[in-house]
């Protein structure tokens, strides 16, 4: 497929940075916008959380020239083939491109006639600055917290030739203290692993002939900053790099001493144009989906299929980044007032609703889950290794409140393994949602939203062995998190019921999954569907994985699981959120989660006409095609074609935005990545879904719709497939099913 049809491209300059586009690679992202005839560029690695654990961009840079090279001609593009930004004037071409193997961001300038420049260096974070009240969601644990919050500032270090700028946390002033203390884990602290101390971020602005001019001060967006520009003599061509790095350790000067060695290294490597624009080619041949490919733009099944490549593509920014892809806006928030509404007048672009350093599972899911038919599985390791690294301290706070075994990580958890300040409440807030009375229970959040909310673990877990099902690839580091997963389920609940009932099972010899929660919306819930079919499958799949694990164990586990409670609504079987149930706060539809994630329900399994019945009769208000949101995906699933047709072609429709795929803010903000996610999930659902060696093409897709797609299954299997004018052709090459079965579902 010819990717660069999808190239967006842009003929007149933006208004400002709401009106960017993203560029990156590694794990480095740019948002890049041309104003008022200079370049702009918001730069944002993967890990560069603060003191709060907000997560700081590096800085803006800023371009200008010496003569104005847009007069007669604008052209901006964004090039997916290569993964560059082009923006081109009257015999004048500037690229943007990042290396795809190491943090490095390339500006390079040719031009016919001699051009001098300015690359201007712009921080906004150059005293310290106290964080209102309304703008603490960029440190989620600190929302409703009554005492002071500051950001502490940057260093800067200008030379003639280059500027070398840094976050280096204060450890006195660490996150890390606050939420141990307020956790009462003090009695374990030592042993407790901290991700923010001695933490050091930031870059190296640095060219060929690039020389330190003077510092100036400014504003953008209504928010003061700090500017140090550097010139170079006009010529034909320039080229220079930001290189960056983040490291724990003690010393500024180790830091800034490997910050150079990396400087080095990208200034003598002049093979890394051409292996990053090889990284990008291999990635986009690797899977596609192309819908209606002769149409224009405004073409539904066009738009779908180009907005899809666009989010894969920002996803493709992060392949290698320390930390897990964050749903709410990756690498690409810019200014908020700007790329979100007025009401964010004022606030600095580091600000993004949700937190930095924290991260919400229910939303990170949906943006890895699509990546194993996408191929992309390289990419997943981010994701993984979050959870491997934050095992100890997530069963050493489960061995310190219960004091049994497993693991247990809550819904919202920041990158240390506890779950966020916010969450966990207040003895002192205004907040009565959030204000924790002196008798709470030591051990569980505030928050009635995630209370007892557990089960997303599981299903990390479970996406680890599909992804181990889908290539092949060892996962022998990730198993001790897979089963620590499941112990913490049935060693909490069997110790529960066994204080309440002198037993650790129901009569029938079942485990009693109470107190609990069906995902944030069905509260006080009682064995809930969640969290039933995610045991059901992840010890489904642990009984068949052999090679790692003592699967006699985990089928005596799932003998004790009880089943998801059904009911009779219009005269037809559906399934219950929960066996019982308090009360509705949220939105969701747990009593789907058996079709997606856990694909215990649907087409070739389980009882379809029973999940096609619990969707029809699930409540209205529940229903939606923002976000997080998942609707796409269950009627994908379910072979529901016209209800997949037009919910998935609402998620993915146009974002509103000058950019199209800058979706939200929906529940979350801009760009939504999960909103991104679980479309692509449902459009792969709408091509191909899978039962072991059984292939069903084209289950939820319309018959009028000219498609041709590759994407990958389990087994190490690969489908090309195409629907042309009603007719339908595929090929499926497997490395693990010798005959697998295909069948055509229109």
């Amino acid at each position: 497929m010819d990717i660069t049809k999808y190239n967006v491209r842009w003929d007149s300059q933006s208004r400002n940075s709401g009106e960017s586009m993203p560029c990156g690679g590694f794990d480095t992202g740019a948002n890049v916008w041309v104003e008022n005839n200079e370049v702009l560029l918001y730069i944002d690695r993967s890990g560069s959380f603060d003191e709060n654990n907000q997560m700081l961009k590096m800085g803006r840079f800023r371009i200008r020239f010496d003569d104005n090279p847009f007069e007669e001609l604008f052209v901006q593009e964004l090039m997916l083939q290569e993964g560059r930004i082009r923006i081109e004037g009257k015999r004048f071409e500037l690229n943007i491109w990042f290396d795809t193997s190491r943090p490095v961001c390339h500006v390079e300038m040719e031009s016919e006639s001699r051009l001098g420049i300015t690359v201007q260096y712009e921080n906004w974070r150059f005293k310290e600055r106290a964080l209102p009240p309304n703008e603490r969601m960029a440190a989620a644990s600190y929302v409703a917290y009554p005492g002071e919050v500051i950001t502490y500032p940057d260093q800067v270090a200008f030379e003639e030739q280059s500027l070398t700028f840094y976050h280096q946390n204060r450890n006195d002033k660490l996150l890390f203290d606050f939420l141990v203390n307020l956790q009462h884990l003090n009695g374990i602290k030592d042993q407790l692993m901290n991700p923010q101390q001695n933490l050091i971020f930031g870059g190296r602005l640095f060219g060929d002939t690039l020389k330190y001019k003077e510092r100036t001060l400014g504003s953008y967006a209504g928010v003061d900053y700090e500017g140090y520009a550097y010139t170079s003599v006009p010529d034909e061509k320039h080229h220079f790099m930001i290189a960056f790095h983040t490291e724990q350790t003690p010393s500024v000067e180790e830091w800034k001493s490997r910050l150079e060695d990396l400087s080095r290294e990208a200034e003598q490597d002049i093979s890394a144009s051409e292996r990053s624009r090889a990284w990008w080619d291999a990635f986009w041949n690797r899977s596609f989906i192309d819908i209606e490919p002769y149409a224009d733009e405004q073409n539904t099944g066009f738009q779908l299929a180009r907005n899809y490549a666009l989010f894969r593509y920002m996803l493709g920014c992060n392949a290698y980044g320390a930390y897990p892809t964050k749903f709410n806006g990756g690498l690409f928030i810019a200014d908020p007032a700007y790329s979100v509404g007025p009401e964010h007048e004022g606030k600095t672009p580091d600000f993004r609703a949700w937190g930095g350093g924290s991260f919400t599972a229910q939303n990170q899911r949906l943006v890895y889950w699509p990546m194993l038919k996408s191929g992309d599985f390289d990419m997943m390791a981010p994701q993984f290794e979050f959870y491997r690294r934050l095992l100890h301290n997530a069963e050493l706070r489960t061995l310190e409140y219960w004091g049994h075994r497993g693991c247990s990580f809550t819904e919202q958890v920041e990158n240390m393994g506890l779950p966020i300040g916010w969450n966990w409440g207040f003895q002192e807030t205004e907040d009565l949602q959030h204000l924790r009375p002196k008798n709470f229970d030591r051990t569980e959040m505030r928050s009635a939203w995630i209370r007892y909310e557990y089960i997303t673990q599981v299903e990390f877990a479970f996406m680890i062995i599909q992804y181990y099902r889908y290539t092949g690839n060892d996962i022998g580091k990730y198993i001790p998190f897979i089963e620590s997963c499941v112990t913490f389920f049935f060693e909490h609940y069997e110790q529960i019921h066994r204080l309440n009932a002198e037993s650790p099972y129901d009569a029938d010899g079942k485990l009693v999954i109470f107190p609990s929660t069906a995902l944030e919306t069905y509260k006080d819930a009682l064995n809930p569907t969640d969290v039933i079919s995610g045991l059901k499958a992840i010890l489904t799949e642990l009984s068949r994985l052999d090679e790692y694990v003592d699967s006699k164990h985990y089928q005596e586990l799932y003998s004790r699981v009880p089943d998801y409670k059904t009911e009779i609504h219009d005269g037809k079987e559906r399934i219950a959120p929960a066996y019982a149930w308090t009360h509705i706060i949220n939105c969701e539809l747990p009593q789907l989660y058996p079709v997606f994630p856990y694909a215990l329900e649907g087409i070739g399994r389980g009882s379809l006409d029973r999940a096609i019945h619990t969707w029809r009769t699930a409540p209205e208000e529940q229903k939606h095609h923002i976000s997080w949101h998942q609707d796409g995906i269950f009627t994908a699933r379910l072979g529901l074609v016209e209800e997949a047709v037009e919910i998935n072609s609402r998620k993915l429709s146009d974002s509103g935005r000058r950019f199209p795929a800058f979706w939200g803010p929906g529940h979350d903000w801009v760009p939504d990545h999960n909103w991104g996610g679980s479309g692509m999930i449902g459009l792969q659902d709408m091509l191909v879904q899978q039962k072991d060696h059984v292939i069903y093409v084209f289950p939820a897709w319309p018959k009028t719709w000219n498609v041709s797609f590759k994407l990958h299954l389990s087994g190490k299997t690969i489908i090309e497939a195409s629907l042309v004018d009603g007719k339908a052709d595929w090929k499926v090459h497997s490395e693990q099913y010798a005959d697998p079965v295909v069948i055509c579902c229109l």
